[in-house]
């Protein structure tokens, strides 16, 4: 029986990260995947969406402005669109292909072992390798579950690929749809109607069966981006009770009931399921290994990454925390440096750095007013719009703002910034950075930033908390403010 000393099951993000970790500490490493290394964050995740928004982005802008100049918009066909799409999927898996390859070579000590197929439990140290009609055993002092997340799937709403999609089956696509309803107004679900409504050929129905769609974050940004939604066409069926969504005369047919107890029928030609993630476990028997799922059931349970057997640890989707790439990453890291490296120090998840690829661009860390709300956390917020910023305005991009949130006492440290607009993720770095060492915001106020950059506006926010800002809140009232936030009350704070 060959043995390892560390197993990982899984060769997407979190997975991969772990078993590149571990190499690093010169440790014999056997990474299973069952299908495409890089997992879904390449192939129908984070890198394809993404791929996908930022053309749809460039063509809705040219196609706005051309507009404006009364000439006929750009067309792109499906399948330019996806000619674009397979040729960023395949310079990514080319590198993870070559990658691969080349650690398995003598001269890398052969430190490397890749294993097509599905890894599941024997025992606590044993995990069995199936592929096609082929079984192998292999030992592991420690091992890393890195299997990921799949769409979500609900009985009465059965997904074909072909009418009714997932996430997964985007790229199967032979044209632009002429309709879609998307079910979901999450992350992904918005994502897709911010997509699909940006190339401009596809009639969007969003169902949110909440008031708003985002509901986790701040109504301003909610709204915003559901008004560009709505300029651009999408129709948002707000506190929607989705009844029935089935194949009909060729395409979709579905009903929705709405708060006041009226009911809708709408055909579209097809349906968009985005209704969340599960992890991928069942296939692991993680009862012969004696894992113990977490409280809720829903996930493997863990500790810091540790699970309740000392040597397996978890990273990932299916640790049920947060369905980032960037975090995946992080916890198989940190799982490996505790298994080799004899790390003690715990993760910190509070300056965790997100972006929402929507119409503009929304970027995250930290907590946002509705959470300081929610735990009557007494705090100071500042708030500038996009078009007080000069690089915002030489771009033509001057629809957004920064909210920077800090404790509502004389440190005033970061606990939460939301950028929203052009650039917007690129800006929210130094405050993730200071939240986690807990630095007060006159280190950003002294900064010199780059000229002319969106990041500017971060510095400005900052001066006006410190009261030494360019432009004062009291003067630009409509584009600026500040103001402290105590037992959910707004006070404003007039900086002259």
């Amino acid at each position: 029986m060959e043995k390892y000393d560390l197993i990982v099951i899984g060769g997407g993000p979190a997975g991969y990260a772990g078993a590149m970790r571990a190499i690093d500490f010169g440790k014999k490493v056997c990474l299973i995947e069952k299908s495409r290394v890089g997992g879904a964050a390449v192939y129908n995740g984070a890198l394809s969406s993404k791929t996908l928004w930022e053309l749809s982005t460039r063509v809705s802008f040219i196609n706005e402005t051309l507009k404006l100049k009364g000439r006929t918009p750009y067309d792109l066909t499906w399948e330019d669109v996806m000619k674009v799409h397979d040729e960023a999927i395949f310079e990514r898996k080319f590198q993870y292909s070559c990658h691969i390859k080349l650690l398995q070579n003598e001269t890398m000590n052969k430190l490397l072992t890749y294993e097509r197929g599905i890894g599941s439990f024997v025992n606590e140290h044993e995990v069995k390798i199936t592929h096609k009609d082929k079984e192998k055993i292999i030992y592991g002092e420690h091992i890393l579950i890195a299997s990921g997340s799949s769409p979500r799937k609900l009985p009465q709403f059965q997904a074909d690929g072909k009418d009714i999609l997932t996430s997964d089956h985007i790229d199967k696509l032979k044209d632009f749809p002429k309709s879609l309803v998307i079910v979901g107004a999450g992350v992904i679900g918005t994502e897709f109607a911010t997509i699909f409504s940006n190339f401009g050929k596809t009639k969007v129905y969003l169902i949110d069966r909440q008031h708003r769609i985002l509901p986790f974050e701040d109504e301003d940004i909610s709204s915003l981006v559901a008004k560009n939604l709505e300029e651009q066409g999408v129709t948002i069926h707000h506190n929607a009770n989705l009844l029935r969504l089935e194949k009909k005369n060729g395409g979709v047919e579905y009903e929705i009931e709405h708060k006041d107890g009226t009911k809708e029928i709408i055909h579209v030609e097809k349906a968009l399921l985005s209704i969340g993630r599960t992890p991928n476990i069942a296939s692991l028997n993680i009862e012969n290994a004696g894992i113990k799922m977490s409280k809720r059931g829903v996930h493997i349970g863990d500790d810091d990454t540790r699970t309740n057997i000392p040597h397996i640890y978890v990273a990932g989707d299916v640790s049920g925390r947060i369905a980032l790439v960037n975090m995946g990453e992080i916890e198989a890291r940190h799982a490996v440096e505790k298994m080799f490296g004899n790390k003690q120090e715990r993760l910190i998840y509070d300056n965790v750095c997100t972006i929402m690829f929507l119409k503009p661009e929304v970027a995250a860390v930290g907590l946002n007013e509705k959470a300081c709300i929610e735990k009557n956390i007494p705090v100071k917020v500042v708030k500038l719009d996009y078009n007080l910023i000069a690089r915002a305005i030489a771009m033509r991009k001057t629809e957004g703002f920064f909210k920077i949130i800090v404790t509502n006492d004389d440190d005033m440290r970061i606990i939460g910034m939301r950028a929203v607009g052009e650039h917007a993720s690129t800006a929210i770095q130094a405050c993730g950075l200071l939240i986690k060492m807990n630095e007060p915001i006159e280190v950003l106020a002294e900064l010199v930033h780059p000229h002319p950059s969106i990041v500017e506006g971060v510095q400005e926010c900052v001066r006006m908390l410190l009261n030494t800002s360019l432009f004062k809140s009291a003067v630009f009232a409509d584009h600026l403010s500040c103001y402290s936030l105590v037992d959910g009350v707004k006070t404003p704070l007039q900086r002259l």
